[in-house]
């Protein structure tokens, strides 16, 4: 199996230059200026359009059972809407309940994609709990090819883990080295200020941001560096969403924390606004963290221009608006939470963020494609286009022109949170380890080819 694309303009996060690339198997073998195509070859001509290498999301829920229901996507359907977005790999956090064995969870997320996933996959593991029976079954996982952990402080009672554990954890992540990955808000904040609003008779979806303000997650922020700082692990800040949580983070950067940043698609260009929609139709935008106030969206993407913030993922997370969103009908602390966004990531970063000059083109390859490549393990391999790495690539068609809309959308949800908002530009093509997936923007691949990714740790 063979595939040359041609003509293409070649953008990787710190080149541009238009040159043929040839793909043999699974792997990228040459590029060059008109290379012949071999006998039996797929040729694709990508004149006019960019060529990137695959976009990975660093942080996706497929299967994800939270709050009393499950989420709707599967692998057949999560995979081929990744695809569709441009999105070539995932990673997914793997999120047992504290009364589950950590080694059985990880086999149980590994059922649901092995044998289904149409692009390639990988897991953050969840650590929910800390003891010595799951520290050895911690180590049994990374030794199976995963190289990142997932805390949380938050969720009380259910995902979330208390200091003593977060230690632990961390300790453990700095001998094994493996990076952590963090959900950064104060729990017991978030459970005072959810009882006195309830108290209050205040239950509509506008008030979930209320519950956790900015000062919330920035406390969280702080709290893990301080632990951080005294461990020295490595650790990773998911869905930052705002200026008080990234000042946090940098003021701990510069104090020699080693510490990521991600930010989200939807701090980017939505707002606290849409959570406050009224009749429950705020409930479409329910995350956690919330979303801001609308200042906050310079600072974000200032922080991606710059180089302070690393990463842009989505946290998909979805749940139907008419089936799951109303089991918070009268209380806002009940809303499952989360938003369908992996497959417009990359069309939303280039249509708000690179033709309003927010970011250019380097930066967006940069932040949904090579540092996460770089930060979870996989770079060469993903988030480059260069001899020897996967043949992971998206044509990339900047003169098309469409809207978004839930009744075309490959995501298993029954809304769109972006519905209506115009796009230019989208993926035309977009191949997995050199076999074509997405042909003129439809799913054309094959359930199941995905392959797990083992990943060496390197963060000691």
């Amino acid at each position: 199996m063979s595939l040359l694309i041609r003509n293409g303009e070649i953008i990787t996060a710190d080149s541009r230059y238009t040159a043929d690339i040839f793909c043999e198997g699974d792997t990228i073998t040459r590029i060059d200026r008109n290379i012949p195509a071999p006998a039996g070859a797929e040729v694709i001509d990508a004149k006019g359009k960019y060529v990137f290498p695959g976009f990975i999301d660093p942080h996706v829920h497929i299967y994800l059972p939270f709050m009393g229901t499950v989420s709707k996507d599967d692998y057949v359907t999560g995979s081929r809407a990744a695809l569709v977005g441009g999105t070539t790999t995932l990673i997914e956090m793997c999120c047992p309940a504290r009364k589950d064995d950590a080694l059985a969870s990880f086999e149980l997320w590994m059922s649901k994609a092995a044998g289904k996933s149409a692009c390639d996959f990988s897991f953050h593991m969840g650590v929910t709990k800390f003891d010595d029976a799951e520290e050895a079954q911690l180590r049994e996982i990374v030794r199976r090819g995963i190289s990142s952990f997932k805390i949380f402080l938050a969720y009380k009672g259910a995902f979330g883990i208390d200091d003593g554990e977060l230690y632990r954890t961390l300790k453990l992540a700095k001998e094994l080295g493996v990076i952590v990955t963090a959900h950064c808000e104060n729990e017991t904040l978030v459970a005072e200020r959810q009882k006195e609003l309830l108290a209050a008779g205040k239950t509509d979806p506008g008030q979930h941001h209320e519950s956790r303000p900015p000062q919330v997650e920035a406390e969280g922020v702080h709290h893990l560096m301080t632990f951080a700082e005294m461990t020295g692990a490595a650790t990773y800040i998911v869905h930052l969403s705002c200026a008080e949580a990234l000042d946090q983070a940098l003021a701990a950067r510069r104090r020699g924390v080693r510490v990521n940043i991600e930010t989200l698609i939807q701090y980017l260009v939505l707002d606290k606004s849409y959570a406050e929609k009224p009749n429950f139709e705020g409930a479409k935008y329910v995350m956690s963290p919330p979303l801001r106030d609308v200042r906050n969206q310079a600072v974000l993407w200032n922080g991606l221009r710059a180089g302070l913030i690393d990463t842009v993922a989505t946290d998909h997370a979805p749940f139907d608006f008419k089936g799951q969103k109303p089991m918070g009908k009268d209380d806002f602390t009940k809303i499952p939470n989360g938003i369908p966004s992996l497959e417009e990531r990359i069309s939303l970063l280039y249509t708000y963020g690179v033709k309003t000059g927010k970011i250019d083109l380097h930066t967006m390859v940069s932040v949904a494609s090579t540092q996460v490549a770089k930060i979870f393990d996989l770079f060469p391999r993903k988030g480059t286009i260069q001899p020897g790495a996967d043949a992971d690539l998206v044509i990339f068609d900047p003169e098309y022109r469409g809207v978004i809309s839930a009744k075309t959308q490959s995501m298993n949800v029954d809304y769109s949170a972006f519905e209506g908002w115009k796009l230019e530009g989208r993926p035309s093509a977009v191949t997995v380890r050199g076999q074509v997936a997405v042909r003129d923007g439809k799913f054309v691949g094959t359930p199941g080819r995905g392959q797990f990714l083992k990943r060496v740790p390197s963060h000691f």
